[in-house]
């Protein structure tokens, strides 16, 4: 799978999933309604920056804390491809691919991406490219990949069922 997109940096080292979507908006239950809310307890002004296809560049242990769905949902909804990073909260990790939203722990790409840097993935093979410089990757699973694009776990998991 080959994953292109303009970086979207969220700066900072353990970012939890509370300041990434507050509790006082879990009610909401439709996506779409859910980006509107994205980033309201870090800094709101991020959304505007989600234009187009977008890879979030995140620091280390990111999506740590509660293990709030609504974050991927929304994540997804306001056209994030990717989320890639130095590192993550293993629920936070665990929920993305769970709701068919890529994460990928490449430390040296996610320090040297900058705000709008132009990143490409080639999950299979590896291979990543921020702004033409090539960094390493591991090759993402076959499985992942198909639960990824099969839209997450649970439609992944109807559709093996039906073969």
């Amino acid at each position: 799978m080959i994953i292109e997109g303009n970086a979207v940096l969220v700066p900072g080292a353990n970012i939890d999933t509370d300041v990434l979507y507050p509790g006082v908006f879990l009610n909401t239950h439709d996506p779409e309604q859910m980006k509107a809310h994205l980033f309201e307890g870090l800094d709101p002004a991020l959304r505007e920056e989600l234009v187009g296809d977008t890879v979030l560049v995140v620091g280390e242990n990111f999506g740590m804390g509660s293990s709030r769905e609504h974050v991927p949902h929304a994540m997804k909804a306001s056209g994030i491809r990717c989320v890639l990073g130095e590192s993550f909260a293993r629920i936070f990790q665990r929920n993305c691919v769970n709701l068919g939203l890529l994460v990928l722990r490449a430390p040296e790409a996610a320090r040297a991406a900058h705000a709008g840097s132009s990143i490409r993935i080639d999950t299979d093979a590896g291979a990543l490219t921020v702004d033409g410089v090539d960094h390493h990757s591991h090759p993402v699973p076959e499985f992942m990949l198909e639960m990824i694009g099969a839209g997450g776990l649970v439609p992944w998991g109807r559709k093996r069922l039906e073969t």
